[in-house]
Parts: C-alpha cells; sequence; structure tokens
C-alpha cells in the first residue's frame, strides 16, 4: 500500500495505491496525518489504483472526514472501481461522502 499527499489546485490530495486493508491500516493513518492537521483545505481522495479497502481502511476514511468536515471543508472520492463502489453501497459510506 503506498499513499501520496500532495496539493493540487488548492486542495490536498491523498492517493491511495493497492489494498488498504487491515495489514496496512497503521501505515496510511501515519500517511495521511498530514490531512488530518490541515486548515482551510478541501480534500481528495484519488483512489483510482486502490484495488481494496477493509473495515480498517474505511475507518481511515470516516477519520478523515470527521475531522475534515467540522472545519468547514469538503472530502471527495474520486476514482473508485465497481467492487469499491459497492463496499461504499453495501456500508452506507455513500451517503457520508461527495463523489467525484
Amino acid at each position: 500500500m503506498i499513499t501520496t499527499i500532495k496539493e493540487e489546485n488548492g486542495n490536498l490530495v491523498a492517493v491511495f495505491e493497492g489494498r488498504l486493508d487491515t495489514a496496512a491500516a497503521t501505515q496510511t493513518e501515519k500517511d495521511v496525518k498530514p490531512i488530518i492537521e490541515s486548515e482551510g483545505s478541501d480534500v481528495i481522495l484519488d483512489c483510482h489504483q486502490l484495488t481494496y479497502i477493509s473495515s480498517s481502511g474505511l475507518r481511515i476514511f470516516l477519520g478523515i472526514l470527521k475531522t475534515v468536515k467540522p472545519k468547514g471543508n469538503h472530502v471527495y472520492i474520486t476514482g473508485l472501481n465497481e467492487d469499491l463502489k459497492n463496499v461504499f453501497a453495501m456500508t452506507g459510506f455513500s451517503n457520508l461522502f461527495e463523489f467525484k
């Protein structure tokens, strides 16, 4: 699992590559810390190269949302494949996030 954080057009973008499973969750939480600590930027979770997400990964996404949204910013998810869309739909997460 590789997580890259970058700034793009005034937004913070987290690019996820690989499998966001329980084994990768601890490192991924550390990798997204700059997003959680940021102020004043919308966040884009780029999932174009994400192949799998476990409940631990969903918890990380939810943690980002719960931290960013009260600051008045948005969290957008982009690039979900069909399998990931189904996971988000089944868990109700598709109702929590904004998608691009």
